[in-house]
């Protein structure tokens, strides 16, 4: 049962994103002033939310990897940084989109989007400091302790747009969204949300298996790190 449940939670999560999209584009009225150009909120928010969520899912397995070990920990780590980048990605390129007609303009540095920018920058170095580690219970270390840091933009990201002069608009919540808005809102959200989980448990189960078969060819003669044994 458990091993088809990320794949179950991937089939929600399409048919959520789906019904969601459906809505927003087909059922929702167009936002007074940005017209139909505001529909893409239905994808940009929720990619946004999750992303954010992604990387607090990489720092929670990155502090509980540095203070109990184990493998199982490292391969969630890897996942949640690699399905976070990928969240970013699509972040940047949706709220360009959204920008050329708000703005003018596809990219600004402004706060929000150069803290974006920066946040999707670290993580993807750590996911390329680990390709470079031979070692497993090096690259696990290494990346753990990377990740921590770099979390450190993840709550600049969240409050970039109220501590700084930003053209962006405040976070987006269902007490600051219309109530016209809301609901293909929250089922993308969901959407977006099993989305993420599920394919962040099947990379998770992936690197798992990967790491095992690595820990399997270290020397009999080596002490088995306490990493290893958990």
């Amino acid at each position: 049962m458990r091993r088809h449940l990320p794949f179950g939670m991937i089939a929600v999560g399409a048919l959520l994103l789906l019904g969601g999209s459906y809505v927003g584009l087909f059922r929702t009225p167009g936002e007074t002033y940005m017209g139909d150009v505001q529909r893409i909120m239905y994808v940009h928010v929720p990619t946004a939310w999750n992303a954010l969520l992604a990387f607090t899912y990489a720092f929670t397995a990155a502090l509980l990897f540095l203070w109990r070990g184990g493998f199982g920990r490292d391969a969630h780590l890897e996942a949640a940084l690699e399905v976070g980048v990928v969240l970013s990605l699509l972040l940047c390129i949706q709220g360009s989109i959204w920008a050329r007609p708000t703005w003018g303009v596809y990219w600004d540095w402004d706060p929000r989007l150069t803290t974006t920018a920066i946040m999707c920058s670290a993580f993807a170095g750590i996911i390329a400091l680990r390709a470079f580690v031979e070692d497993p219970v090096k690259r696990a270390t290494w990346s753990s302790v990377a990740t921590i840091i770099s979390y450190v933009n993840v709550p600049l990201v969240y409050f970039s747009v109220r501590w700084w002069n930003s053209l962006h608009q405040v976070q987006s919540s269902p007490k600051t969204v219309s109530s016209v808005f809301i609901l293909p809102l929250r089922i993308n959200a969901f959407g977006v949300l099993f989305l993420m989980l599920g394919l962040l448990l099947v990379r998770a189960r992936v690197a798992g298996l990967r790491r095992a078969r690595e820990t399997v060819d270290l020397p009999l003669s080596a002490p088995v790190p306490q990493e290893v044994r958990s």
